[in-house]
């Protein structure tokens, strides 16, 4: 036994013995998710995954993408994939969270496909790599934004939402530009969250960057962007 698979069993063992069949139940529908869940509530997740991570210390790189993908591809459970996420943004391997790993953040975001995992991944990981390889990640970004993948471009637009004043405006206009006209519920949803992300540091550039493309910005977009200032008083209506 290797420590990659020690770890992916402790894992499953864990959230096998945590099972909880009502939960699990009423997790997948609201989730709308084809894969089972076993139930777990994300506390104890949190408590598995910790316990899993420091019993099995992995050596270097290629172990822990090793064993992300292993949670991941082969994940029969739903909480099995948050494991996967887990290891990726675990403290431990930050030094390999560089521009090497932005093909395993592409494909847990492709083929996740769906906000619970592609919003963590967009907003912790390649934020850090964001911050970290700034550059780089920047022209990459750019690339996403107008990928035929949503999932991607979600992404791109998301990829900032903790950066508060180190925030690249041109950046995420960038990203946002090439989806304005887009039609589906993800893409507009994110524009309007990216938005008012920023509104807590900055409302008033986003009072206006609303007002200049009211034409184009789609109603739930405008809504989201603005929504904590209609609540402050700072303008009366949506532009």
């Amino acid at each position: 036994m290797t420590a990659v698979d020690d770890l992916v069993r402790m894992v499953r063992e864990g959230l096998a013995a945590a099972a909880d069949a009502e939960r699990a139940a009423g997790t997948q529908a609201y989730m709308k998710s084809s894969m089972p869940y076993r139930g777990v509530p994300a506390a104890q997740q949190k408590r598995i995954f910790r316990a899993a991570f420091d019993a099995v210390p992995l050596d270097g790189c290629d172990e822990w993408r090793t064993a992300v993908l292993e949670l991941w591809r082969n994940a029969t459970y739903r909480e099995e994939r948050y494991g996967a996420i887990a290891l990726l943004e675990h403290r431990r391997h930050r030094d390999c969270r560089t521009r090497a790993a932005l093909p395993l953040f592409e494909e847990l975001i492709v083929t996740g496909a769906w906000w619970d995992y592609v919003d963590t991944i967009a907003s912790h990981s390649l934020g850090e790599l964001l911050r970290r390889d700034r550059k780089w990640t920047t022209a990459r970004m750019r690339e996403w934004s107008r990928s035929s993948d949503l999932w991607k471009r979600r992404s791109a637009i998301l990829c900032q939402l903790g950066a508060r004043d180190a925030i690249d405006l041109d950046l995420l206009y960038d990203c946002i530009e090439p989806n304005l006209d887009d039609r589906d519920f993800f893409i507009r949803k994110a524009i309007g969250w990216a938005l008012r992300q920023h509104a807590w540091t900055d409302s008033d550039e986003v009072v206006r960057y609303v007002e200049a493309n009211r034409e184009r910005l789609s109603p739930l977009s405008k809504r989201e962007a603005l929504k904590n200032v209609l609540k402050s008083g700072l303008i009366a209506a949506i532009p």
